[in-house]
Order: structure tokens, then sequence, then C-alpha cells
């Protein structure tokens, strides 16, 4: 017999802050303390960048600027003083590597999109050191994608079509191969291999057809989900040139996932709850389902319909012993069943109403056979600072409780139920938003030009709640006419620092929710924080005491470190001097502490700088060890945002690509863009040493030929270090190839890591140890298709588990270290009535300033010159206070 759930209220007893628990020794205020000592011993960092566009292309430039903020306090953090910038192809290597000074938790920076790189679907990754601690998925991590018109002769579009015969999925993949002109490749002879996770499924020859088409068909006989890779494929031009195409591969299957999530965690029969709902295709991004909840015997008792990504919710009260299905419609017309998760017996459920602007409301259920006086307690909390405690003893079936929005801060916020037993046993994340956290920008623009080459001078005043604020703010303006603001899914730094930096996985579109502030956004937003994951910390890890694995210290400067021995004992006392020509002679000293251990620290240089430190005992004898301190790189992990990745990047900014090339060469011609250089081939022949630190998979030192740090010169770039100098390896554009393979560049090999040949000139010579050359199939083999067009391992001085250093004389060692890179400031041309005539102007960016300061009372300013053509300019200025707070405006206006 069902019993029902009586609609008494039984209000909970709030409490303001923990502090309101007067009993010292009370398990659940210890908890509360805890978890308050433990957010602030391990205070973690976010990281934001403002992007000056939402996609690139060959020969741009992109500028970003920098917001570190600490996630207890939200203000800008001064736990780090060093910024990490990636830029990662989609083969997940990694083309560029920049570090960067924060000064008051802001820094800037940029990166030169040579001609060099290809197109392709990148990453833009930056952390800090100290975050590298608490796991990758919530460093900064955007896809970005890049065209390639410039530097580019063939573009390819690709179509893909799904079947499935018994368990197996086939995939055909339709490419068209084409010209800048829109002039297809006919009858072209196309190579192929496709590749799933990095394993090829398939090989073959095709021709394209007359309207420049090439049809290739593979198996996937495993479960298409994650399953994702590339084609590359080869073409033939008529001149015999053999260009090489990488097409992504996004799914392989038109299989639906539907997941089905229980509001707090736990799905109970007999209490009525939210089922939220969410389904995701083979590519990972949400698709909109429709269909209806029936019981065992075909009853319908709810229907269901996804509103937005693919995400919804129902609401359904399990009956005991029963059995429920979804049966879902998809938009092809297809239909499947979807068993919906058991119902436990007995439980608690937790649901929040988050729709009222005013306050959020919070419903606790409980079983009946649970409504005997144990006392619950529910937290609400925001990095470990707890805004909300309650306590209810359970003598009703229903407890509620409202809490006013004013009192929350802007962000996620975890519900937590908790038993009588202290433990947790429901969750549930809300959002909210507060305007005491929004900077408000009042924009000032009686000044501005409407005419080509004008200049537009604006003024704006920070406000928050009324009283000015002194902040840091970073402009952007772009011809939207050229660059298509992708509003949904471009740079933002409410939808960064308040809502994906706090959440695991990919969040699709995620500046949607910050374009209205309406009911049906609401709504949506709700909904995704009922199926998202959260990952900041666990509360086990805090009941238990399981502090983080800190393995990596906050940086306050570019410090060089190590320790001092003789005879495997340290050296207290000992005098270290180091000394450097980087700008001028320099010398500094200190002396080792009683563990034989020294750090001059505060060093401030630029790039890679070459160091020599010297080491003596304190009585002035020679005769030790030095090892300096090294930390290893950051490895590349997979793509989290992989659903992101357009198979079609040329082919979709192919507008925007075709007229960049009007401004690259205008640059050109004025000389203030300069394509790569071609470097010819050179063949010489030497014997082989042994790199015995070798990361080489065949072992150390086999190889088909070695180079030492001995055959390595300083020089302005490695590759013309090495051109000439490696048998049969030559060099176009910085790039080797194998003369075997004069089509495919090598793979590099960097300490283990694979990275991309354009990397290749971001080392240093003095930094490497040992070059091994792979060229052959016996040495190549181990590494599968990835060694195609041979190997070259580079083990650094850091790398193999050695130190950065190199022995140079008894108590003496070299040190190459890491600098800050320049940051570039942003080329605008400057009009009088003297200067407006001849030359043209296509800047899609027109201006571009990362440090806007409000000072005086809030108030800012900038100006610039208008480009030489007509549009919509769109300006997006973003910022944050000394208080954490956050401002985002954006305005545009026309140029005739």
């Amino acid at each position: 017999m069902k019993i029902k759930i009586s609609l008494a209220l039984g209000f909970f007893a709030v409490l303001i802050g923990f502090v309101a628990f007067k009993i010292d020794d009370d398990p659940f205020t210890q908890l509360l303390k805890k978890l308050d000592d433990y957010t602030t011993k391990y205070q973690q960092e976010k990281v934001y960048l403002h992007l000056d566009k939402p996609y690139y292309a060959i020969g741009d430039d992109i500028w970003f600027k920098a917001y570190v903020v600490n996630g207890k306090t939200q203000t800008p953090s001064n736990i780090s003083k060093i910024l990490y910038v990636e830029l990662i192809n989609e083969k997940d290597s990694l083309k560029k590597l920049i570090k960067l000074p924060i000064m008051g938790g802001i820094s800037w920076g940029d990166f030169k999109l040579t001609d060099s790189l290809g197109e392709g679907n990148y990453r833009i990754r930056a952390y800090t050191n100290y975050m590298r601690n608490f796991g990758t998925d919530f460093f900064f991590d955007k896809t970005i994608k890049i065209g390639n018109s410039w530097a580019n002769k063939v573009f390819t579009f690709t179509e893909y079509k799904f079947s499935k015969e018994n368990s197996a999925e086939t995939v055909t993949a339709t490419i068209h191969f084409e010209d800048k002109n829109g002039v297809a490749y006919k009858e072209n002879e196309v190579s192929y291999e496709a590749q799933l996770d990095f394993r090829s499924v398939a090989k073959g020859k095709t021709k394209t057809n007359l309207k420049g088409d090439a049809v290739i068909s593979f198996t996937n006989s495993q479960s298409f989900l994650n399953k994702k890779g590339k084609i590359v494929a080869t073409i033939t031009l008529d001149n015999k040139q053999k260009i090489v195409k990488s097409i992504p591969i996004t799914a392989t299957s038109n299989d639906v996932d539907v997941q089905f999530l229980p509001e707090g965690g736990t799905f109970v029969e007999e209490l009525p709850q939210k089922i939220a709902v969410k389904a995701l295709n083979g590519s990972g991004n949400g698709e909109d389902i429709s269909g209806r909840v029936v019981d065992d015997t075909g009853v319908e008792l709810a229907k269901i319909e996804t509103n937005y990504l693919g995400m919804g919710n129902f609401t359904l009260n399990a009956l005991p012993g029963k059995n429920y299905t979804a049966k879902i419609k998809f938009k092809d017309g297809s239909e499947k069943d979807f068993k919906l998760p058991l119902a436990q017996k007995s439980g608690y459920a937790l649901s929040i109403n988050n729709i009222d602007t005013a306050k959020v409301m919070v419903k606790l259920m409980a079983s009946a056979n649970l409504t005997n006086g144990d006392e619950l307690k529910i937290v609400a909390q925001q990095a470990g600072n707890v805004y909300y405690v309650s306590k209810a003893k359970v003598d009703k079936q229903v407890l509620l409780a409202n809490i006013p929005k004013s009192k929350l801060p802007s962000g996620i916020i975890q519900f937590t139920l908790f038993s009588a037993n202290n433990e947790p046993i429901a969750e549930r994340l809300i959002f909210n938003k507060s305007k005491s956290d929004v900077i408000d920008i009042d924009l000032n623009s009686a000044a501005q030009s409407d005419s080509k080459k004008g200049l537009s001078n604006f003024t704006f005043k920070a406000s928050n709640v009324g009283k000015p604020v002194v902040g840091s703010f970073s402009v952007s303006v772009t011809n939207a006419s050229k660059v298509t603001p992708d509003e949904d899914n471009e740079s933002n730094i409410f939808a960064n620092l308040w809502l994906t930096s706090d959440l695991a996985g990919h969040v699709e579109k995620p500046n949607h929710y910050f374009l209205k502030d309406d009911l049906k956004t609401a709504r949506e937003l709700d909904n995704l924080l009922l199926t998202q994951g959260w990952r900041r910390f666990l509360w086990k890890n805090v009941i238990a005491g399981a502090a983080p694995n800190i393995t990596f210290k906050p940086e306050q400067s570019t410090s060089i470190s190590g320790t001092v021995t003789k005879g495997g004992k340290p050296v207290p006392n000992g005098k270290v001097m180091l000394m450097s020509t980087k700008g001028g002679f320099f010398v500094l000293d200190t002396v080792t502490n009683a563990e034989g251990k020294f750090n001059f620290d505060n060093l401030m240089f630029s790039d890679s700088t070459k160091f020599v430190v010297q080491a003596r005992t304190k009585a002035d004898r020679k005769f030790v060890d030095i090892k300096v301190d090294a930390v290893p790189y950051q490895i590349v992990t997979k793509n989290k945002n992989s659903a992101d990745i357009d198979v079609n990047v040329n082919n979709s900014l192919m507008k925007y690509i075709k007229e960049s090339d009007n401004y690259f060469n205008e640059m050109t011609r004025l000389g203030l863009l300069e394509r790569t250089i071609k470097l010819d081939e050179v063949v010489v022949t030497e014997k082989r040493n042994v790199a015995k630190n070798s990361s080489n998979l065949n072992g150390a030192g086999n190889a088909d030929y070695v180079l030492t740090e001995k055959d390595l010169s300083t020089c302005v770039q490695l590759s013309q270090c090495l051109n000439g100098r490696i048998p049969f390896v030559t060099f176009r554009g910085g790039i080797p190839y194998s003369t075997r393979s004069p089509n495919t560049p090598m793979s590099i090999i960097v300490d283990g890591m694979q990275v991309e040949p354009e990397f290749l000139d971001n080392l240093n010579a003095p930094d490497i140890e040992t070059i091994e050359v792979l060229r052959s199939a016996g040495n190549t083999a181990i590494y599968g298709i990835n060694g195609g067009g041979g190997v070259l391992i580079i083990t650094t001085k850091r790398g193999g588990g050695v130190a950065n250093y190199n022995n140079y004389a008894p108590g003496v060692v070299i040190v190459n270290q890491k600098g800050y890179s320049a940051s570039r400031e942003f080329y605008a041309p400057k009009y009088d009535s003297q200067t407006t005539g001849s030359k043209q102007d296509y800047r899609s960016t027109i201006y571009w300033n990362p440090q806007v300061v409000a000072a005086d009372q809030g108030n800012a300013k900038f100006d610039f010159y208008n480009a030489d053509e007509a549009g919509t300019y769109r300006i997006v200025i973003e910022g944050i206070d000394a208080e954490g707070h956050l401002a985002r405006k954006v305005y545009t206006y026309d140029i005739k």
C-alpha cells in the first residue's frame, strides 16, 4: 500500500554560519572546521584568458590577458607569480610554451601563428605550477579554430555517414578536395590511413572523382563512445607534389547515449523526485530528444522533452517493486528503450528549486520508516566558505527551508546533506549570480568615429553597487563583419571564473547561460548543474583528513636551486656563486645550509639563459658535486573539450581566412610580416655516439645516428645548428624530414613527450644532451605510425631523470633556465592628415590593450584608429578589481 507524503511543513533550524554550534566537541562543528582548515591550507587557483578573437588564421597573432584568481577568496591570486601558457594542436602535441610573470593576479602575452603551422583545432592551455597538484581538469583549456589560406594549396570538406552491421559501425567519409579558388582536384590519387585512438583501422588508395570527391570507408568494431581519431589523406597534385591533410574523426556512430540522473544523487521509492536527462551524440555534444516514461505494465507516467543541448528533467514517483523504462525518440525518427535506474527501498532525497529570483527553496524528503527524529544537516558552501548551515530532526517526510539569494555569492554553490553520523548522503549544485559581485561599466562613446581610419576615443567609469572601483581591464576591438562572434562559446570571464572553472568535463556553449537573464536560461543552467560533475574536492577527503599530494610548490619567482655534496654527503656553509653574461655580466653568491642546499631567488631574465654555478667547500676546495633542482614539464593530456572540434576548420573559416589574406599580403609588402625561410637540403655523415640518459624505446643509444652536446653550437635556432649535421635528414622551414620520406615530417620526442616538428626551434642548443636519429624500419617500428617519417629522440639536460645542467669543471656546472617570454605590443597604425593616403588597412583585430586601468574614481580611457574597411566594430571589455568583482561589457558601432 502506498503511503502518502505529509504536506505538513517542518522548518529547518537555520544556523547562520557554523559558529552557531556552541558545543566545541560537537562532531559536525569539527567537520565544518576541518572543511575551513582544509580549503584554507590547500587554496586553489583559477586561470582565465581573455582572447582578442574567437578564431584565427595562420599569420595572425593570438593576443590574451590572463586573470589568475584565488578560488577560496575569489580575489586576484598572490599564491603564484608565474604563469605557463601553451598552444597545443589537435594531435595533443605541444606547439609553443611561454612563461609569463603574474603581477597582482594578472598577466598578458601572445602567440604568433607562423606559416609553418597547419590549419586545425588548437588548444590554449594555461596554468600555474601550483595548479598542477590538483589535476589538469581545472586548467584553463580552450579549443580554438585556426584556418590556413596563406600557406595552403589544398582545402578539404568532409562529410561522414554511419551505418551498422551487427555490432560493427561502418564509417563512410566523403572528402572533397579543392584549391583556394574553389576549383576541384579531379582524378587525383589519394592515399589514406584512418586512425582511432591512435590505432590504424584502415589503409588504402583511391582517386578523386570529377567533382573532386574521394570516398573512404572503414569499420569500428568497438563501442562508439569516446572513439575519436583522424584520417590522414595524402593527395598527389598534377605536378607530383604530395599534400598531406589531417581530418578529424569526431564520431563513428549515429547512436545517442541517454543518461538519467536523480536529483541529489539517489533515486528512492515513494518520494517524488526530479530526474535529470542528458543525451549525448557520438561526438560528445548534446542532442535533443523526446519520449515518455512507462512502468512495466506500459502505463505512461511522465513525458520527456529536452529543451537545450540534450538536457532536461521530469518528475517521477517510483512505486515499490516497479521497473521503469524511458521510450526515447531521436531526431532521425528512430526509437530506443532505456531502463531507468532502480529505486532504493528507503532513503533521503534532496530537492532544490533555484528558479525564484529572490530565494533558494530547499526540500528534504525522507522515506516513511526514516521519520524517527534523526538529526540531519545541510551545508551550502563554495570553495570551503560556508554560507548556510541548517539542522533538522526528521519527524516528518517533508522539511522545507528558504534561503535569500542575497546571502549567497556568485558562482556554483554546493549543497550537501549529511546523515546523523555526519556522512554526506546527497549533493546538489546550484548557480547564483549576485549583482554585488559585478562591476558596472558605464561606457562613454560620444567621441567615437564612424569613418574609416578615424580616431575613436572612449572613456568608461567602473563601479560596484554604485561605488567607483580600481580595476584592471582588457579591451578587444574587432571588425565583427569579418570576425563573426561566437557568442555561445567565445572567451567570457563570467562563464569561466564562475562556472566552467569549477566543473569537471566538457561544458558545451558555456556563454549561452550569460547572454540572457530570463527564466528559460535559468532553467537551462539548472539542468546543466543537475547533470555535470563536481571534483574540486571530495567530502570524504575532508572527513578522512586526506591531504592532496602537493608535489609542485607555488612559484614566487624564477629561481635556481640545488644541493652541494662531497663524497655523497652534504656540504654545509659551502660557497656558491651564480654567474651569467645575459644582458651584461653579473654575479650572485650565497652559502649552503646544513643540508647542503642553496637557492638563488628572484631572478628576472627573458627567454632561455645560460648560467654558470660554481661551488666550493667552506675551506674553498672545489672538488664537490652540484645537483641542480629541476621541475619536469607538464604532460599534454587529452583534450577534455574534444566535442568542440570542428571537422572542417578551413571551410568554416573560409570567409575570414580569405579576407585575412589581404591583410597579410599588405603587411608583407610593408615589411611587417615575414614568411618562413626555406632551407636547402644538406647531408653529411659522422660516426655514431652513445646517449646514456635517453628515453629511446629501443634503448639508449640504439639509433641510426646520435649527436651529443659537443656536436651542437650556440645559435639562434636549433634547426640551424642541426642543418647539415645529421646524415639523411633535411630541414625545410625549420622542420626535419628524412630523405626516406621527404614529404612526411619526422616525429619529435623530447624527454619522452611527443611534440610537433615545428616545436624544434623552441629548444635551445645548450639545453640538449643528445639527439638520436631513427630512420631505419628496425628502429622506427616501436614508434608505430608516429615513426613513419623517422623520429628524432631529443634528451635535454633535465630529461631522462637528470638535472638541467652540464658538468664543466670540478665544482662548476652550466645551467640552462627558461626565462620569461617577452610580451610584444599590439601593432595598430596611427593616421593623421599626412598618412591616410595609400596604405590599405585590413585588420580584423582593430585594437588590443591588455592593461586599461580604472584608477581615479573608477575612470579609464582608451583610443584607437579604425581600420580601412566598413563594418560593425565590436568592443569587448573585461576586467577585475582588488575585491574579485568581475566585469564584462560588449558594445558595437558601425563604420560607414
